[in-house]
C-alpha cells in the first residue's frame, strides 16, 4: 500500500510539473561568441541538440568563415550552388534595408572594408583613387540577383557577399522559431549582446528586461546606462566606441566607417546604435546601417521607416561631448529609474 501511495504521489507530481512551465537556462558558445537562452517549458525536449542544429544550418548557409558554406562557395565563383530558404530570407531582408537606407547598408561592401584593414581580410598596401574606383565596381547589392532555381547571379564574379552584419540576428530569430515549434511561448535569447524576447518572465510576472551598455565602462567591468523592456521584439546594437580616434584639430571623437556609395573611409559621429524591431535580424541590419549613415542621415531613415526604433550615442564638435538621441517611440521601452 505504501509503495502504491508513493507511486501515486510521484505520478501526481509529474502531472503537476507538466502543467506548470519551468524555467530552463541554456548557455555556451556559438558563432564565436557567448549565448544564453532562457525559456519556460511544460515538457522536456532536446533543446541543446535543436539549438546546435539551428546554428549549424545557419553556418552552412551563410558563414564566410566556413570554406564549404554556400556563401563561401558563391564568393569563390561556384555558380552551381542552390541556396536554401534561410539564405533567400536574409537576402530579401538585406535588400529591404539596402533600399530603406539608400545603399548605406550593403552586404557587398566587405571588399572595401578588407581593403582598408577594418575587416578580417588583409589590407591593401596601396589604396589610391584608382584602386578605390576599381573596387567600387564590385560594390552594390543591386549587382546580385537570384534565379527561380535558387542560384545567385552576380554581375561580376568578384562581387563579394557577406551577411555577417545580419546573420547573427537572423540566427537568433531562427532559434526563436525552433522554441515556438516546441511549444515555448515565453523566452529570452541573447547571443553576443543581441536579443529576442517573446512573452514575459513568468517568475516575475513582468516583461523581459535587458540593458543598453554604458560606453564609458571598461571592458572588464561592463555596466548598463539604460534598462528597457522587450515584449515580442528583437534588439541589437552596433558600435565602435572602444576603438574611436580623436581628431587632432577639433578634439572630436570619431570612428571610421566605409561609405559604400563613395568607397571612402569616413568619420562617423555615431558612436553606438541600439535598435529595437520586430525581428532581431532587422534590428541587427539597421544598427549596422546607422553607424554608416551618421547621425543626421540616421534620423531621416528613422522618420521614414515604420517599426524601427533606435537609441543613438553621437558626438558633437566639442571634445568628449557624447549626446543621446532616441527615436519618437523608443521612450516606451525604457524602464523608469528609481
Amino acid at each position: 500500500m505504501m509503495r502504491s501511495l508513493t507511486l501515486l504521489v510521484v505520478v501526481l507530481l509529474m502531472i503537476g510539473c507538466k502543467s506548470e512551465p519551468k524555467l530552463v537556462v541554456l548557455s555556451g558558445q556559438a558563432l564565436g561568441t557567448g549565448y544564453q537562452v532562457q525559456f519556460y517549458a511544460n515538457e522536456r525536449f532536446e533543446v541543446a541538440q535543436k539549438f546546435d542544429s539551428t546554428v549549424t544550418a545557419i553556418n552552412q548557409s551563410m558563414s564566410t568563415y566556413q570554406p564549404d558554406s554556400d556563401i563561401s562557395r558563391i564568393n569563390a565563383g561556384d555558380t552551381s550552388v542552390v541556396v536554401d530558404e534561410m539564405f533567400k530570407e536574409v537576402l530579401a531582408l538585406s535588400r529591404t534595408v539596402y533600399q530603406a537606407t539608400k545603399g548605406y547598408y550593403d552586404p557587398t561592401v566587405g571588399i572595401l572594408v578588407n581593403a582598408y584593414g577594418f575587416g578580417p581580410g588583409k589590407p591593401l598596401k596601396q589604396l589610391d583613387s584608382v584602386v578605390l574606383d576599381s573596387l567600387k565596381a564590385y560594390v552594390g547589392l543591386d549587382k546580385i540577383k537570384i534565379s527561380e532555381a535558387g542560384k545567385i547571379l552576380k554581375e561580376n564574379q568578384s562581387v563579394y557577399l557577406d551577411f555577417n552584419s545580419i546573420a547573427k540576428g537572423y540566427c537568433i530569430d531562427r532559434i526563436g522559431v525552433m522554441l515556438e515549434q516546441n511549444g515555448v511561448e515565453n523566452y529570452l535569447i541573447e547571443l553576443g549582446g543581441e536579443l529576442l524576447a517573446k512573452g514575459k518572465n513568468l517568475d516575475k510576472d513582468k516583461p523581459w528586461r535587458v540593458g543598453i551598455e554604458n560606453i564609458n565602462a571598461p571592458v572588464t567591468d561592463r555596466d548598463y546606462t539604460e534598462a528597457v523592456t522587450l515584449i515580442n521584439k528583437g534588439m541589437a546594437g552596433s558600435g565602435n566606441y572602444r576603438k574611436f580616434r580623436v581628431d587632432t584639430v577639433t578634439g572630436q571623437r570619431y570612428v571610421h566607417t566605409v561609405n559604400p556609395l563613395t568607397g571612402l573611409a569616413e568619420k562617423s559621429d555615431v558612436l553606438s546604435a541600439t535598435v529595437i524591431a520586430n525581428s532581431c535580424a532587422e534590428a541587427d541590419a539597421f544598427a549596422t546601417a546607422f553607424m554608416a549613415l551618421g547621425y543626421e542621415r540616421a534620423k531621416e531613415v528613422l522618420a521614414n521607416v515604420a517599426g524601427i526604433d533606435a537609441y543613438l550615442l553621437y558626438t558633437q564638435t566639442e571634445a568628449d561631448s557624447v549626446q543621446v538621441f532616441m527615436s519618437a517611440n523608443f521612450q516606451q521601452y525604457l524602464v523608469p529609474s528609481n
